[in-house]
């Protein structure tokens, strides 16, 4: 048998060790390590970490606008706001906690602020709950694409406003890609068009004030917008570093435009912002994050409004959907990492004794 003080150290080593594996950094700080945002147009709400109602903090009645800009502050309750921390930014910060599925505390938290300076979509949040089962969300009236099923819409890039960042072949290609993600689920074709002033859909990168009263603000804060049916107007923030290859493109500010483009066309076609985080609709995207899978959520809610492409099967998508949900990990290998860690201890325990 072991000593006392071998045993000791040895049990120390292998309970310190599994410590040190289970620990996980808060997610808001794994998503901007190493990441400059000075340039970020929210960075400076980092100020207002953990302030609560009575606070007087200077600047807060910029974070009151942004609550107002996407639907959780009414205009009148900004009318005169001045930098107290009062009930209506209280109730804003409830809506929005809710909304996006975070703990609901009224309080600006280290994971709400988080999501506040997240790089997002211009198109405001509706803060009311129109389903009770689902969590997709559609624009005031559900408006859709008034043609017979199935049907075919054209899209065309602005010839005047565009990027030269990125190549013709990668721009069209993320584009291309971010239509099919839609088209494979519902009876709807998208063709790409050269006749930019009569195409359905029109695509342009703009910078600050663009003429739509929704001006962009520079690299990060919003990202692009695009309006409900049948408008057709998606509009880019030309400021951004767009990317379609984070392995060539190595800006930590660096953003995914199919993952962007796969989300506005969403709202061309009458979707919402969902509160379900991995889903394409959900209002959100970090720099050098790609999300251009549509999730079961998106799919139902785009359904609802088109049917479904007979060649697509929700069900078995649903499957497929549900197998790949835990983000990479193996939980039947964590559980067994688990019971190898005990019965270690037990043994331990047993060489003690």
């Amino acid at each position: 048998m072991l000593s006392f003080f071998s045993c000791f150290h040895l049990l120390s080593l292998i309970i310190s060790s599994q410590y040190i594996q289970a620990r996980t950094v808060p997610i808001h700080t794994i998503k901007f390590q190493n990441i400059d945002v000075k340039n970020h147009t929210w960075n400076e709400f980092e100020e207002f970490r953990d302030a609560t109602k009575g606070s007087l903090i200077n600047g807060i009645s910029k974070l009151k606008k942004y609550f107002n800009r996407f639907g959780y502050l009414d205009e009148e309750d900004i009318t005169n706001s001045t930098d107290l921390f009062d009930s209506n930014l209280e109730i804003a910060i409830t809506r929005y906690q809710s909304k996006l599925g975070l703990s609901v505390t009224g309080k600006l938290d280290s994971v709400t602020l988080s999501e506040i300076m997240s790089p997002r979509c211009g198109v405001a949040d509706d803060r009311k709950t129109l389903h009770a089962a689902e969590k997709y969300v559609y624009f005031t009236g559900q408006p859709r694409w008034g043609r017979s099923i199935p049907m075919t819409l054209t899209y065309a890039f602005s010839p005047k406003f565009t990027i030269t960042s990125l190549s013709t072949e990668d721009l069209r290609g993320a584009f291309r890609r971010a239509f099919s993600h839609w088209s494979s689920v519902i009876p709807v074709a998208f063709v790409e068009s050269d006749d930019y002033g009569f195409a359905d859909i029109k695509i342009g990168f703009y910078h600050g004030d663009h003429g739509d009263g929704e001006a962009f603000d520079g690299v990060l804060g919003v990202l692009a917008h695009a309006f409900s049916p049948e408008s057709g107007r998606f509009h880019l923030d030309a400021a951004e570093t767009w990317s379609v290859d984070f392995a060539a493109e190595k800006s930590r500010a660096a953003v995914d435009l199919e993952s962007v483009a796969t989300h506005e066309i969403g709202h061309l076609l009458g979707l919402g912002h969902t509160d379900v985080k991995d889903a394409v609709m959900h209002p959100s995207l970090k720099p050098r994050e790609k999300k251009v899978d549509l999730k079961v959520d998106d799919i139902k809610g785009v359904q609802a409004l088109y049917g479904s492409n007979p060649n697509f099967s929700l069900e078995a998508y649903s499957e497929s959907d549900m197998s790949s949900s835990s983000d990479g990990v193996d939980w039947h290998k964590v559980g067994g990492d688990r019971v190898k860690y005990w019965l270690l201890v037990m043994f331990m325990v047993w060489l003690c004794m």
